[in-house]
């Protein structure tokens, strides 16, 4: 590998790293102005919640792609759907019924895909997958054990 192929390397990981740096610096910032926001208003709403679970689930993403290198497909998906439950929890009254339909249909197809997935990397994993059926960070940390018996 020649030295300019080297320099470009490093230089690509510096600018990933610094990415998910501001990436977990802003999700931090956000996390605690929602809290101060929940403070101030003295009130706790589910979509406040659901929002802090969407920041935790950005958190645990950057987590495992530092520790892994890897990027879980699942954890957008599932912050995907947390995002379309907290919509439709806030504007469901603003809301007409074919858009709240829309909403779940979207969300419905979301969690099919999770179970694709899912299902995919239990039964059809490559060869060389040393936790397959394993609850492991790379897979999004979900167990579904029972899995692996259907081989019968």
């Amino acid at each position: 590998m020649s030295a300019l192929e080297q320099a470009g390397k490093k230089a690509l990981t510096v600018v990933e790293n610094l990415g998910l740096a501001a990436i977990a610096i802003s999700t931090v910032i956000a996390f605690i102005a929602e809290i101060n926001f929940m403070i101030e208003n003295r009130a706790v709403t589910l979509g406040d919640l659901l929002l802090m679970f969407i920041y935790l689930e950005v958190l645990a993403m950057v987590s495992i792609y530092i520790k892994t290198g890897k990027l879980p497909i699942r954890i957008p998906i599932y912050i995907a759907i947390v995002a379309l439950a907290r919509h439709m929890i806030l504007d469901m009254k603003s809301m007409d019924s074919w858009e709240i339909i829309a909403v779940a249909i979207a969300a419905l197809v979301f969690a099919l895909s999770v179970l694709a997935i899912r299902y995919g990397h239990v039964r059809l994993s490559y060869p060389d997958d040393e936790n397959k059926g394993k609850n492991t960070a790379e897979d999004g940390g979900c167990d579904l054990s029972p899995l692996p018996n259907l081989k019968k």
